[in-house]
């Protein structure tokens, strides 16, 4: 590779890493050519890319970013997914991939700036999506106000079964007293 095909290719991955919100670093060896095209193809359908990156090139792409955090895992061949929308899924799919083909092996990643290593990531891919979570958080917040919400309203209604009943009562008394 010539020295303008590298800066091509820096500038390209410098492109790639502005906007991501994850990111996983694998080792590949072993992995064959058939193999590479399943985690390829499952990534793609998840909107995801996923490049064999020369280290070299990483490191200098990332210098200055988040990435940087990663350099000192890149060693040996390098894969490098690249999720610009939910990372959990980028994580299980990873994760999903290595239960049948363990050759593949996570060096680390990033998590919207965070570095992650693989152990964490067993702990990230049980987590709930991101709109589950969110409808846990509103139902918590919603249980106390309608929980305050019966609380004020059931002395209402207690005070208007009381009222309903002495004026049934009343128009009892009236409609026997003529």
């Amino acid at each position: 590779m010539n020295r303008k095909e590298k800066e091509q290719t820096i500038s390209e991955l410098q492109r790639q890493i502005e906007r991501y919100k994850g990111a996983v670093f694998a080792n590949f060896r072993g992995l064959r050519v058939d193999q590479m095209n399943q985690i390829r193809q499952r990534l793609r359908e998840g909107k995801i890319s996923f490049h064999v990156v020369k280290n070299t090139l990483m490191k200098r792409a990332s210098k200055g970013t988040d990435l940087e955090k990663i350099i000192p895992y890149l060693e040996g061949p390098t894969a490098m997914a690249i999720s610009y929308g939910n990372p959990v899924s980028l994580i299980k799919i990873f994760l999903d991939f290595i239960k049948t083909q363990p050759l593949l092996e996570i060096k680390a990643g990033l998590v919207e700036g965070q570095l992650v290593l693989p152990q964490e990531m067993k702990a990230i891919a049980t987590l709930p999506s991101r709109e589950t979570m969110m409808a846990q958080v509103m139902g918590t917040i919603q249980m106390p106000a309608s929980q305050l919400a019966g609380a004020l309203i059931n002395p209402i209604q207690q005070l208007l079964y009381v009222l309903e009943t002495h004026m049934d009562q009343m128009a009892a008394a009236e409609g026997s007293g003529s």
